[in-house]
């Protein structure tokens, strides 16, 4: 029988007394949880601890560490390409990693982008892809070592193999009311992250009402917390935190936001997702070495569409294929003449998850149609009867409440009202003349 080195009870008592908790003790608890010897209501404890009493620099650099060495680690040595990542804490309409991925790759680096599912009030990248029929998110690791090769671009599901302590630890914090923690919220991005093995790691920091962050403060420090991570473990890396009080675009829903995507990479689209698309790749871009590539240029002269659907096809998708539009709608109008002050992100998300286009829990299936149709943002004109927003579901009974949310989320002024970015922000370096990036984080 092995004899542990420490016990699960000194750990908790030594966090909960606000001690600093040592590299051995951190490594042990980590270790020792995955294996079972760690029961669930001890780590609850502790992440309660940890979320009352923070961890510092030290602590925390090791508890990612910890949570690394827990699974697998990729490497995209072998491909001879700079590989380049970005993560976004999620939001309302941020359907952005659909143009990007390809954008970026058609510059020829890889993309990798180890993508999740939505739950609650914001999508998930893989829920909307898989809205095109045919497309599949669970590759194997050789399958996205070739299509990263021959295509540039990959979204896909993680492996179970990758950082199995965040998957217990995520979801467990999930049911404890310890979500709310920047060390946990870092480190469990963070560690993912190292482990998928990019050169190159930008991150989208939202902050907003549709956002986790809904403080700039606490967003700024959440970014520095992981652009810090990143540096130490050898990614280059940067953040950028960006407003969330807005819906991304005009749709927030599965094939909604597919098809806003492909606007974009057609061109067109709404101009803040082409901002923020554009934003981000150059960031990327610079990572990689690449300063002077001009992503415009690529939406605009068609490569990142070919990318695309080079990506959609190796994924078994069909990018010529329909995409879905819910079978039942509502449409909103506006009841006078006025105009759209506000349009609340989390409302409209929330109204897009009463509609069938997110999950309560990770089991539930999601609608492929549904979701929520923008025809006006903030500072817009509107005259009495124009539209506002539709309502699609696959299911009638599900529209009256989502229709009462979403009008809770709609302001109409009779005369505008000046918007003013959040207190504090400021737009150092590439800078979004919209206000939409409101801070950029470097090392």
């Amino acid at each position: 029988m092995t004899v542990e080195p420490f016990s699960a009870v000194e750990v908790i008592a030594a966090k909960r007394d606000q001690r600093r908790l040592t590299k051995a003790q951190i490594d042990w608890v980590i270790d020792a949880y995955v294996r079972g010897v760690v029961a669930e209501e001890q780590m609850s404890a502790l992440a309660m601890a940890i979320c009352l009493n923070g961890l510092d620099t030290g602590e925390l650099a090791c508890w990612t560490e910890a949570m690394v060495e827990t699974g697998e680690k990729m490497s995209f040595a072998g491909l001879g390409k700079v590989a380049v990542d970005k993560h976004s804490t999620g939001g309302v309409g941020d359907k952005i990693t659909l143009p990007l991925a390809p954008l970026v790759a058609s510059f020829g680096v890889c993309v990798p982008q180890l993508s999740g599912r939505g739950l609650g009030h914001t999508g998930g990248t893989l829920d909307k892809l898989e809205a095109i029929p045919g497309w599949r998110a669970n590759l194997k690791a050789e399958e996205m070592m070739t299509q990263l090769g021959s295509v540039g671009a990959v979204i896909c599901q993680a492996g179970p193999g990758l950082v199995p302590a965040d998957q217990r630890l995520y979801a467990l914090r999930d049911v404890t009311a310890t979500i709310d923690s920047i060390p946990l919220i870092a480190s469990s991005i963070m560690s993912k992250k190292i482990a998928a093995g990019a050169d190159v790691l930008v991150l989208d920091v939202k902050c907003g009402s549709g956002a986790f962050m809904q403080d700039l403060v606490a967003a700024r420090q959440l970014a520095r917390t992981m652009v810090d991570l990143g540096q130490a473990a050898g990614i280059l890396t940067t953040a950028l935190v960006t407003d969330m009080s807005v819906p991304l675009g005009l749709t927030a829903g599965n094939a909604l936001e597919v098809r806003e995507a492909i606007e974009v990479l057609a061109g067109g689209g709404p101009k803040d997702v082409v901002e923020l698309t554009l934003t981000l790749a150059s960031e990327m871009l610079a990572g990689a070495g690449l300063d002077q590539a001009d992503p415009a240029a690529a939406l605009a002269g068609g490569q990142a569409m070919d990318t695309w659907r080079s990506m959609i096809r190796a994924q078994g998708g069909d990018p010529d294929a329909p995409l879905a539009w819910g079978r039942e709608h509502e449409v909103v109008i506006a009841p006078a003449d006025g105009v759209l002050s506000g349009l609340d992100a989390r409302a409209v998300g929330m109204a897009a998850w009463h509609l069938g286009a997110g999950r309560t829990r990770r089991q539930d299936r999601v609608q492929a149609g549904a979701g929520v149709q923008l025809h006006a943002k903030p500072g817009d004109a509107l005259v009495s009867g124009q539209k506002v927003a539709t309502a699609w579901t696959d299911r009638p009974e599900l529209l009256p409440r989502a229709l009462e949310v979403l009008n809770a989320a709609i302001t109409i002024d009779r005369v505008a009202k000046p918007t003013n970015p959040p207190a504090g922000a400021n737009r150092p370096g590439r800078e979004a003349a919209s206000g939409l990036i409101l801070d950029r984080v470097v090392f």
